[in-house]
């Protein structure tokens, strides 16, 4: 079940390494679970409890520290042996004050690694205040310093192995939007039109199926346009009513987002209007990808043409997406935004995303993107039109 060869693993963690040296960090803990798999292939759906993996820059392999139940599932997903998988007790599991973290810095003083320089994930959405205080009261020599998405950033920039699987994920969500827009109808529930996409999500395709997304199925409809990450109910899609799907394909967790937006009924040229907007954005945005670029340089030109049109937008268009799990399936890196000076480097990807409000309504598309050697590539093939039905 090894999703990527040995060799890629180990220059994972070698150029974890490097940037550790940098940081002036010994040991890393790193609790997100998109960098646990990407550091070791550890996938399960059991981030919901403590666990972690731990790079020590002295130390060739990672060890995986996780809850005794789990940890047939490090032995089936990951390349670590068995020394390097280190389970902790059932007893530690919500028996307050005992916490699995106890059992993590007896695992640092037995392996003499009390007083070393730790770099902690301070912002990872797992990483609790609880796990903190534990870690610094029972490691009081310790220095503990926060990695500032280290292991995010190394992440970046993409192996080709791992482009194939957003390139998969990408044919996945094509067939998941075309099923929305299929199954979007006057007097149909959004559930039930839901229970249709995510079907074709799960489905995938004749050579590969798809798996669990990082967020779940975006569906605001009618003046629920008009916000953003909005769900399906079972209330029923109107005629005259615009719905905005946001959805992503999943392949190995790699993501491949996409947005597009539907109405229902006759044609409403003040919502085709802002859509030509919209996309002529996206277009003049992604006309400025390519490496030695910014993003600023990408952001910078896509809100000229908003500006040219008197749109406002406050939020960000784009993010760094790959490796994803719930609740997000962006890499907290990269932003499409003004004054983002990241260069832009082959194999960099993100999720472009034009989200367009206005009172009490919006419009909305997106794509998802590779940078190439000289240029840019879309990894899905979906009209960006308003889609009048």
């Amino acid at each position: 079940m090894k999703v990527f060869e040995l060799k890629e693993y180990k220059q994972r963690v070698k150029k974890v390494k490097v940037s550790m040296q940098k940081k002036g960090i010994d040991i890393l803990i790193s609790q997100d679970p998109a960098n646990m798999n990407y550091l070791t292939g550890y996938d399960a759906c059991s981030f919901y409890m403590p666990q972690c993996v731990l790079i020590n820059i002295d130390e060739e392999m990672p060890i995986c520290f996780l809850r005794a139940q789990d940890a047939n599932g490090a032995r089936i997903t990951t390349y670590l042996s068995e020394k390097n998988i280190i389970p902790y007790p059932e007893k530690y599991i919500h028996m307050w004050p005992l916490h699995p973290y106890d059992y993590l810095v007896e695992i640092f003083e037995d392996k003499k690694w009390g007083n070393k320089k730790i770099g902690l994930e301070m912002d990872a959405h797992y990483f609790t205040a609880f796990c903190y205080e534990k870690i610094k009261q029972g490691l009081p020599n310790a220095k503990l310093i926060d990695s500032n998405r280290l292991v995010n950033w190394v992440r970046l920039i993409k192996s080709d192995a791992e482009i194939s699987y957003m390139k998969s994920a990408g044919l996945i969500v094509e067939k998941g939007m075309k099923t929305a827009i299929e199954n979007i109808n006057p007097g149909i529930r959004q559930c039930d039109a839901v229970a249709e996409i995510q079907k074709t999500l799960y489905k995938g395709t004749e050579q590969f199926g798809g798996e669990y997304t990082g967020l779940p199925i975006v569906l605001p409809t009618g003046k629920g346009t008009s916000s953003s990450h909005l769900t399906a109910k079972d209330n029923k899609f109107i005629e005259g009513e615009a719905s905005i799907i946001e959805i992503s394909g999943v392949h190995k967790r790699y993501h491949a987002p996409l947005a597009r937006t539907v109405l229902l009924g006759k044609p409403d040229q003040e919502k085709i209007d802002a859509m030509k907007a919209t996309n002529e954005a996206l277009n003049s945005g992604i006309s400025a990808i390519k490496p030695g670029n910014t993003a600023n340089d990408v952001a910078q030109k896509f809100w000229a043409i908003l500006d040219k049109y008197n749109i406002k937008k406050e939020s960000r268009t784009g993010y760094s997406i790959g490796i994803g799990y719930p609740p997000d399936w962006g890499e907290q890196t990269l932003n499409i935004a003004k004054d983002d000076k990241t260069i832009l480097q082959p194999n960099i990807t993100f999720h472009m995303i034009a989200v367009m409000q206005f009172g009490d309504w919006g419009v909305e598309s997106s794509e998802s993107i590779r940078v190439t050697e000289t240029g840019s590539e879309l990894f899905c093939n979906f009209s960006k039109d308003l889609h009048i039905k």
